[in-house]
């Protein structure tokens, strides 16, 4: 019990998300975030801000010195290079909502994933997968974003993802989107009644 007498709210979870690029993960966060037991991770990133992008709300956009001090002063619970870039998960953010009894939400890449893993941090992980390649590589390609030559890389780096997934706790597989997001609400504790 608190010291003004309210019962202090349960902890909350980390629910960790990830699979290939054009897997839905996006889409799925997006449904998940308008819940107000969720917090979604904000991460700390290199990366040049693109257009449309929001400091503080998109990433947190660092120099690569100051991403590498708060590497040194332990503020990230994981941290990555991705395509010449650092990524990372803030520890702060996260401890706070745990203790306030969100759900934090964390969407990473796979490598991320394993090294949280490695170090028994605790959570939900969750793999979003494909219906199948053929799939993943047709919602690639109608993106229009990417030289034929990037998007062979992202489907080589897919493959690679997908056979990891043996190493998260489940997997889910996007077919229809409303379920996916119902399976992931239910593997968050997000559903009514839930604790």
């Amino acid at each position: 019990m608190s010291v003004d007498g309210r019962e202090k709210p349960e902890p909350g979870r980390m629910v960790l998300i990830s699979g290939p690029s054009g897997c839905g993960k996006s889409t799925i966060i997006q449904r998940l975030v308008s819940d107000e037991r969720v917090e979604f991770s904000v991460s700390a990133t290199t990366r040049p801000m693109r257009s449309g992008e929001v400091a503080g709300v998109d990433y947190h956009f660092l120099s690569t010195e100051e991403f590498r001090t708060k590497v040194e002063e332990g503020a990230f619970i994981e941290y990555a290079e991705v395509y010449g870039n650092l990524y990372g998960t803030l520890r702060a953010p996260m401890e706070a909502a745990i203790e306030a009894g969100r759900v934090f939400l964390v969407e990473i890449d796979v490598q991320g994933a394993l090294q949280l893993r490695a170090l028994e941090e605790p959570g939900v992980y969750v793999f979003i997968a494909p219906p199948s390649f053929d799939e993943l590589k047709r919602r690639l390609e109608g993106r229009g974003t990417e030289s034929p030559e990037v998007l062979e890389r992202r489907l080589k780096k897919a493959e690679d993802e997908y056979r990891e997934r043996v190493k998260y706790d489940h997997v889910v597989i996007n077919d229809d989107l409303d379920r996916a997001v119902e399976q992931v609400k239910a593997l968050a504790g997000l559903m009514e009644g839930a604790a």
